[in-house]
């Protein structure tokens, strides 16, 4: 049995989608969640009354964390609140449906910034804390198109998600000897408000229809960080799970 119990856990962009379902099963762990989300987003008030049904212990924080001053608002918060940062699940990004003659410099330095660049401001942080405990949990939420790039355009989500497995693999190098470790979660299709947003009804339907498990659930990613953060998990660092279903077997 997983027990995350007096673990501060830190995720971002969690008011839906897999930062939801992340948030859900660490504090069911034991952990007291601090819940991020984005000021151009409503307070997520359900999410927050689902994990205290379930009994867990949840802070909310909003804050755009692909903006570094905001990250380090972000963080003086958890210190002063808690005093500690224990798990940091870098989860916060986006995408949307563009090929490489539909992205501007715009629309490409907005998926980098939320998917690639928030997760080097959030480490940096975290890093300066979980140096002075000699422990910590750093978790990159990546996807199967690091591995196999995206299927249809995405150019800019594929790069951004390739981007955190070679950041994670060497920020690993130097958690180590801190007592910190540092993977990534590698989800294939799973079922969010994300997905049916850039591929629509139909083209979940077909993608599911090529997953060997079928379309993931939250809690199947939520699970896997659970693991990955536990103590079970002290001597993996540097590693890739994939949670496809079998969509991506390498």
């Amino acid at each position: 049995m997983l027990n995350l119990e007096g673990k501060i856990a830190l995720v971002t962009g969690a008011s839906k989608g897999l930062g939801k379902g992340i948030a859900r099963v660490l504090a069911r762990q034991g952990a007291t969640v601090v819940l991020n989300y984005p000021p151009f987003e409503e307070y997520p008030v359900n999410v927050v009354d689902e994990i205290k049904k379930d009994g867990g212990k949840v802070v909310v924080i909003k804050a755009d964390v692909s903006i570094f001053e905001e990250v380090k608002s972000l963080f003086e918060q958890i210190k002063d609140g808690f005093g500690q940062l224990d798990i940091l699940v870098n989860n916060a990004g986006t995408s949307e449906a563009s090929d490489i003659f539909g992205i501007d410099e715009q629309n490409w330095r907005r998926i980098i910034d939320t998917n690639l660049s928030s997760g080097f401001y959030c480490s940096k942080m975290a890093m300066e804390m979980m140096k002075k405990q000699l422990y910590g949990r750093i978790v990159f939420i990546s996807s199967m198109v690091a591995h196999r790039g995206a299927l249809f355009g995405h150019v800019h989500y594929a790069a951004s998600k390739s981007g955190q497995l070679g950041f994670m693999k060497t920020l690993a190098r130097t958690a180590a000897p801190l007592g910190i470790t540092v993977n990534a979660i590698v989800p294939g299709i799973i079922e969010t408000e994300l997905l049916f947003e850039t591929h629509g009804a139909a083209g979940v339907s077909e993608l599911s229809g090529n997953v060997p498990l079928g379309l993931g659930k939250l809690e199947d990613v939520g699970n896997a960080v659970a693991f990955i953060c536990s103590d079970e998990a002290r001597y993996i660092t540097g590693a890739s799970l994939d949670v496809n279903g079998g969509m991506n077997i390498r």
